[in-house]
């Protein structure tokens, strides 16, 4: 139990530093058979929920350690990679319960982690998801944060999705979301003039397989099948199922750009 003991002292600390610890309290509270012990492993306070997506686009600091209020939240991060998922069992959640209240997420080269890649203060809000992106840094740029709030609702009869556009190269665009190798001369955009840094409503979908291309913001319709930026040329989406599609450059910056997927729920 010499575990447990460690995460009780963590437990007497501020909670600024305690909270990114809940999900392996319980779980290592449920592993001692003690899960019907008293408070130790209870939230405190109001909680919210958070991920973390690496979206840098440098070589040099794309690679990254992520240290949420003093806590490990995240080793060896590459570019398009989220945590706590990619933390070892059994932290594989897809969000961490954090204590509601300003936070501070520093990420440092995973190479030497003297250097600081980048500091993102955010706010997390009760009873709420939310999603950290750390992207940008091509050619010695600045690596700049933003930040969606995650609606997860489910549907029983429906997926949802949405697009988070990280794409500098890309511009505005234009998405359809169809039917695989749909013609898009005769198609309506999905979503039209998405700005850089948005994220799109979410769009409830019966499961299924689609295809979701991006073409520069108001291309004519005779010329987007060849003016296609980005093509997830197949996305199975299932009943009850919630995803979110990151529009990107590629990990060095510029073309060819990508698309990668999140699970939300």
């Amino acid at each position: 139990m010499t575990m447990i003991s460690t995460m009780l002292d963590f437990r007497r600390r501020p909670a600024s530093v305690a909270n990114v610890l809940l999900l392996a309290g319980a779980a290592l509270s449920a592993a001692c058979g003690t899960k019907d012990a008293a408070a130790p492993f209870e939230p405190t306070g109001p909680t919210g929920r958070v991920r973390f997506v690496n979206v840098i686009t440098d070589t040099t600091r794309g690679r990254v350690n992520a240290i949420l209020e003093g806590v490990p939240f995240g080793v060896n991060l590459t570019y398009a990679t989220s945590t706590p998922a990619a933390l070892p069992a059994p932290n594989t959640a897809l969000y961490s319960p954090i204590y509601a209240g300003n936070r501070t997420l520093v990420l440092k080269r995973t190479a030497d982690t003297n250097t600081v890649v980048a500091t993102i203060a955010f706010a997390v809000a009760a009873s709420q998801d939310q999603t950290v992106y750390a992207a940008g840094g091509a050619a010695a740029s600045t690596i700049a944060n933003f930040v969606t709030t995650d609606d997860n609702t489910l549907s029983a009869t429906q997926a949802r999705v949405r697009v988070v556009h990280l794409s500098p190269t890309a511009g505005a665009v234009d998405i359809f979301v169809t039917a695989p190798n749909a013609d898009l001369a005769t198609a309506t955009p999905t979503l039209a003039n998405v700005a850089v840094r948005t994220a799109s409503a979410y769009l409830a979908v019966p499961a299924g397989t689609y295809q979701v291309r991006v073409v520069p913001a108001g291309t004519a319709a005779a010329a987007r099948a060849g003016a296609v930026a980005i093509n997830v040329a197949s996305l199975a989406l299932t009943a009850n199922t919630v995803r979110t599609i990151v529009a990107a450059d590629n990990n060095i910056g510029g073309a060819p750009l990508r698309a990668f997927v999140l699970i939300d729920r």
